[in-house]
């Protein structure tokens, strides 16, 4: 590294990436370090990938699997976990690299280690190298010679390395815990909790590392009926994997879900499952950073003839709410969208050539009310009536106020709901407060499916503006914990207090919602189902 000559240079460089793996020294371990730190902050530099440093690395995995008085002696059993962190750092970003690793030779020792034939630690940087090669085309190619196992283990890895993690780590004592492991976590710093947080930061990280090694297979649709089969129970366990708070940039088991939904016979499958098509409607309905996702898998179930009417039944009741949302993350239409695909053969049930569910049919009339009936009726009337009407609204919401608040819930709850249709639609601010006001009725009466519908229209409408409806926000999580549904609820108490400061509330409510939040991050815990077991 000294040479200042880069011909002599390149020269020991690729000398040195040649032996250095068959020849024995203490100081090994402080190279691959290295080497790994450089890889980690300089992924793009070409020199190390052009003098051998992947076959390097493939030999140092290769020695440690099979020769393990090698591997136990000095400090060598962190160098497995360093090679196959550095090929995957270099393959990242650039598809030459990862060509070149992959012609290299470095996938048969990542799928050594895939195996398990180390540990839950050499598998997380061993399913993030071979997710980077699967991200490239042309390394891509050498993956499917091999693709059916590395599908296959990946699936298992999603399924079970939390519990994984769990047993092998997170419930052994201090004194039992691997040291090369803790350091490896902790790089020396902290205690026994730090090194919990770091178990779960990178079990949290070995499942969706698993989960976009599969994603590349289903984007170049290579193994669909493997990932989609109903008999693994595999896209039950998906529906519910969804990173935690501890790896908030990744879509999880929503992002594979979209990437079936986008084939036919992903889309199949996911239409087959109830459990995976109610996950996608929770999310679709919640304050998750992946609603989008969970509406589009949706939508692309409802728009395939071959799977509309296995999932309407279900979708309908959640998608309903949706339909006045303007924009979700700078996604325009969202709304429309939804409308459009719902109401797609409207006019056969209309003329009756088509005959769904009574309840379905009733809720596809009140869209299409809300949608394009009152919108044209509301468009005849004049300025006086549409005043008129909003007049109306007002009295009637301060009738339904002070019904409320003098403890008659049902008669203020009646009173909220012919105000809402008297109500001109164009009046966004006051459907908002009318929504949420029977929300909060709906709430005291213990019928938490309509405080989500409510709240989740409230929220719909006000999402037109800069700011949410906070009072929705903290009515509807509520709701989500009365029903059990623990990651929603979370979501938008913790989007409650963004939107609101707690340091402005009174009384009370910071407590509450500080409660609310505890339990809800306990139940989310990544191993909180794990733990329960025990």
């Amino acid at each position: 590294m000294d040479e200042p000559n880069p011909i002599p240079r390149r020269k020991k460089l690729a000398k040195c990436f040649k032996e250095i793996p068959f020849v024995d020294d203490k100081k090994h371990v402080l190279v691959l370090s290295s080497l790994w730190n450089l890889a980690m902050n300089q992924p793009n530099d070409p020199e190390f990938p052009s003098f051998g440093i992947f076959k390097c690395m493939s030999n140092f995995i290769l020695k440690g699997i099979n020769h393990k008085d090698w591997l136990l002696k000095d400090q060598n059993i962190y160098i497995p976990y360093y090679a196959a962190h550095i090929i995957g750092s270099y393959a990242m970003n650039k598809p030459k690299f990862a060509r070149k690793a992959a012609n290299s030779g470095v996938i048969p020792p990542l799928l050594e280690l895939l195996r398990g034939k180390m540990s839950w630690v050499e598998q997380r940087v061993a399913v993030r190298a071979l997710g980077h090669l699967a991200s490239h085309s042309q390394s891509f190619k050498e993956l499917i010679d091999y693709e059916e196992e590395i599908v296959g283990l990946s699936m298992k890895m999603a399924s079970n390395c939390l519990k994984v993690v769990y047993d092998n780590f997170v419930r052994k004592r201090a004194t039992e815990r691997l040291n090369y492991q803790c350091d490896l976590l902790t790089r020396g710093v902290g205690g026994l909790e730090f090194e919990n947080r770091k178990a779960e930061e990178w079990a949290s990280q070995l499942q969706c590392w698993s989960i976009s090694l599969l994603d590349c297979f289903v984007k170049r649709e290579r193994c669909i009926d493997l990932i989609s089969s109903n008999q693994t129970n595999f896209l039950k366990d998906l529906s519910g994997m969804w990173g935690g708070l501890v790896n908030k940039k990744s879509p999880c088991g929503i992002g594979l879900i979209r990437s079936l939904c986008h084939t036919k016979s992903g889309r199949v499958s996911i239409a087959s499952s109830k459990e995976v098509i109610l996950s996608l409607c929770n999310t679709a309905r919640s304050s998750d950073d992946w609603q989008y996702m969970a509406i589009e898998s949706l939508l692309l179930v409802l728009k395939d003839p071959n799977t509309r009417y296995k999932v309407l039944d279900h979708a309908v009741f959640y998608l309903k709410d949706l339909v006045e949302i303007s924009s979700i993350k700078g996604r325009k239409k969202v709304g429309e969208m939804a409308t459009q695909v719902l109401l797609q053969d409207y006019g056969k049930i209309k003329c009756g050539q088509l005959r769904l569910s009574e309840e379905v049919e009733r809720v596809l009339e009140e869209i299409w009310d809300v949608k394009v009936e009152r919108k044209k009726r509301e468009k005849l009337m004049g300025e006086e009536e549409i005043r008129e009407r909003k007049y109306l609204a007002t009295q009637m919401k301060k009738e339904g106020n002070k019904l409320f608040w003098g403890g008659n819930i049902e008669g203020g709850l009646l009173k909220y709901t012919k105000a809402l249709d008297l109500c001109p639609l164009k009046y966004r601010k006051e459907r908002i407060v009318l929504y949420s006001n029977r929300a909060q009725c709906y709430l005291l009466l213990k019928k938490p499916e309509n405080v989500i519908s409510d709240t989740t229209r409230a929220l719909c409408l006000s999402s037109k503006g800069n700011k949410l409806h906070s009072k929705s926000l903290w009515r509807r999580s509520q709701a989500y914990d009365m029903i059990g549904l623990a990651k929603e609820s979370l979501m938008d108490c913790l989007l409650f207090i963004q939107c609101n400061k707690i340091s402005k509330s009174k009384g009370r409510k910071p407590f509450n919602k500080a409660r609310l939040i505890s339990k809800q991050i306990c139940a989310t815990w990544l191993f909180a189902a794990i733990d329960s077991n025990s």
